[in-house]
């Protein structure tokens, strides 16, 4: 009669329930059962939480990972931040009482520099230094000026640059950190790599600095020698 509200049995209930626990929504349950939706909200809204989907739990999972993989990359934002004022707060508390007018200390920085970057062959003539990095390149150079009196026509610059360098661009900017002039500069030397392949680009190619006087190449790796012994035999 018009009016009533229809009864739902116990095995009726028992089915919506295991139709929820299978992950199937209200509406496909209200299709198969015939139960409204607000009767199954009902008896179950509260007490019972469907399963989710495959898709639902995959999207669930991409949106917690992405949560939790933000939250450990601020915190090791934060860690690195930190870490990286403290050690810089404890180097500006010691940099001032380095002994920056001993030629003892830059000789030593130039000896251990050139004892791992510098060439050591005796049948090279003169005294070599080759980086990629523009800092050491410089740096080198720097101590090798405040170290002895060199003859600054005597040195030689040459690069090796893979097809993707501008040897113009490239010649300007080490003359300019080098305080070398490009007529000091040789020939560029292209490196053969393919243009295929993907291969880690370095910044402005390799330099190599040399200037001609070989003393100074034995006196630098025999200093680095004698600090290492020295250095190494006081050592606990």
């Amino acid at each position: 009669m018009p009016g009533l509200k229809k009864k739902y049995s116990q095995q009726d209930k028992d089915k919506v329930k295991q139709y929820i626990l299978e992950g199937k929504s209200y509406n496909e349950i209200t299709k198969i059962l015939d139960v409204p939706k607000s009767t199954i909200s009902v008896w179950f809204g509260k007490t019972l939480k469907k399963p989710m989907n495959r898709q639902a739990l995959k999207e669930h999972l991409t949106r917690a990972r992405k949560i939790a993989s933000a939250k450990i990359k601020k915190k090791w934002t934060e860690w690195r931040e930190n870490e990286e004022q403290v050690v810089r707060e404890n180097i500006a508390r010691e940099l001032p009482h380095y002994p920056f007018n001993s030629i003892g200390l830059y000789k030593s920085m130039l000896s251990m520099l050139y004892w791992a970057e510098g060439s050591r062959h005796n049948q090279v003539c003169g005294t070599k230094f080759a980086n990629t990095d523009p800092k050491l390149a410089k740096l080198f150079l720097t101590l090798l000026r405040k170290c002895y009196k060199i003859d600054e026509e005597k040195i030689r610059v040459r690069l090796h640059l893979h097809y993707y360098h501008s040897a113009k661009k490239t010649k300007a900017y080490w003359s300019q950190i080098l305080n070398v002039p490009t007529s000091q500069f040789g020939k560029i030397y292209r490196k053969k790599r393919s243009k295929t392949k993907k291969f880690r680009k370095n910044f402005m190619g390799i330099c190599f600095i040399s200037y001609g006087n070989s003393r100074i190449r034995k006196e630098l790796l025999m200093l680095g020698e004698k600090l290492q012994e020295k250095i190494t035999k006081e050592s606990p």
